[in-house]
């Protein structure tokens, strides 16, 4: 299992990516599609909505299980993943650059409450048992 050290991680198996624009970039983690198996469907936020921080605002289906996507900060979402749509497996083959969506952050400081790789790594651990 991969952990990239320049991304923050939430303890539902997203990561995030902050951009020079402000916005955020989110995705799942290599451990998340690991446990989910085949990705077969994704259906991110739509670009304009509004999300809280902790909200369920996406939904990723493998051939053997289904797994909410949790909004890892209050915000806009500015957009989504369009190639996911025909592409699903494009999470299975690069977790890291198969992003979900963007979202514009109401509050930055909720970067702070986020995962380090370290943090994460020790999250993945506890829920292999």
């Amino acid at each position: 299992m991969t952990t990239p050290n320049d991304l923050q991680y939430t303890p539902t198996h997203e990561w995030i990516r902050q951009e020079s624009d402000g916005t955020v970039t989110i995705g799942i983690t290599d451990h998340a599609q690991q446990q989910l198996g085949d990705v077969v469907f994704v259906e991110p936020p739509a670009p304009g909505r509004q999300v809280k921080k902790g909200e369920e605002c996406g939904v990723v289906e493998s051939v053997k299980a289904a797994a909410d996507i949790y909004a890892p900060l209050s915000g806009e979402i500015v957009a989504a993943n369009g190639e996911l749509a025909d592409a699903p497996e494009k999470i299975n083959q690069d977790p890291y650059g198969a992003w979900m969506f963007r979202i514009r952050p109401s509050d930055p400081a909720e970067l702070t409450g986020l995962l380090d790789a370290a943090g994460y790594d020790k999250v993945a651990a506890e829920d292999q048992h």
